[in-house]
C-alpha cells in the first residue's frame, strides 16, 4: 500500500479499502485504460474481485475528482489521473491508442465559450484524431505510387493491457476494436 494514495483517499473523506487503492495504482500504471482493462490488472493485483466493485470505485473516485472519465465517440469510458490541469486527447483511429496533448493556450481560453447560453462552464474536452506514427509507418508508398500495407505485424501485435508488461504513460497502447469500425464519422 502506498501512504500517498491512503492520504489521498483519507484527504478527500474517502475509507481507504484494498480495491480503491488497487483501482488508483492501476490507473495511474495505465492511463487511458477502460474498465474491463483496470479490471483484470486490479484482479490480477489483489486477487478475487467484483467487476462492479470496480465499477463502484472508478464512481467514487471519478465524483471526488482523483480520477478521470474520457468517453471518445464510439469507444468505451477510459480513466486517467491526471486531473488537475487543462489537457485534451489524441486518439489514433487504427489502434485506437491514446495520449494526453497540453492545451495549446492555456487554462481558461477552452473554458470560454463564444456562447455560453446562460450556462456556468467548467470543463471542455477536446479529442484530435487522427493516426499515431507507428500506424502511420505500417502503411507505405510502393514503386507504382498506389499505398499498401508494409507489415500487418504491427497490428497483430499492439500490446494489449497486460500486467506482466511495463508500459509507459504516454505510450501504452489499448487493443480495442479500432477506431474504424466504431467511429460512424469514419
Amino acid at each position: 500500500m502506498s501512504v500517498d494514495d491512503d492520504a489521498l483517499l483519507r484527504r478527500h473523506g474517502l475509507h481507504v479499502t484494498a480495491q480503491r487503492l488497487a483501482v488508483l495504482r492501476a490507473v495511474s500504471d495505465r492511463r487511458h485504460s477502460t474498465a474491463d482493462d483496470i479490471y483484470a490488472v486490479v484482479r490480477a493485483e489483489i486477487g478475487a474481485i467484483s467487476r462492479q466493485s470496480v465499477y463502484n470505485a472508478f464512481a467514487v473516485l471519478t465524483d471526488k475528482g482523483l480520477l478521470r472519465r474520457i468517453q471518445p465517440a464510439g469507444s468505451p469510458a477510459r480513466y486517467e489521473d491526471r486531473v488537475a490541469d487543462n489537457h485534451h486527447h489524441l486518439i489514433c483511429r487504427t489502434c485506437s491508442r491514446m495520449v494526453d496533448v497540453d492545451c495549446a493556450v492555456g487554462y481558461t481560453p477552452c473554458l470560454t465559450a463564444a456562447d455560453d447560453s446562460g450556462y456556468e462552464i467548467d470543463e471542455a474536452e477536446v479529442i484530435y484524431w487522427g493516426r499515431c506514427p507507428e500506424c502511420v509507418a505500417v502503411t507505405s508508398v510502393s514503386s507504382d505510387g498506389r499505398k499498401r500495407k508494409r507489415s500487418v505485424r504491427h497490428q497483430l501485435n499492439i500490446t494489449a493491457l497486460d500486467p506482466e508488461q511495463p508500459t509507459s504513460r504516454a505510450t501504452s497502447h489499448q487493443k480495442e476494436t479500432t477506431m474504424k469500425e466504431k467511429d460512424p464519422r469514419v
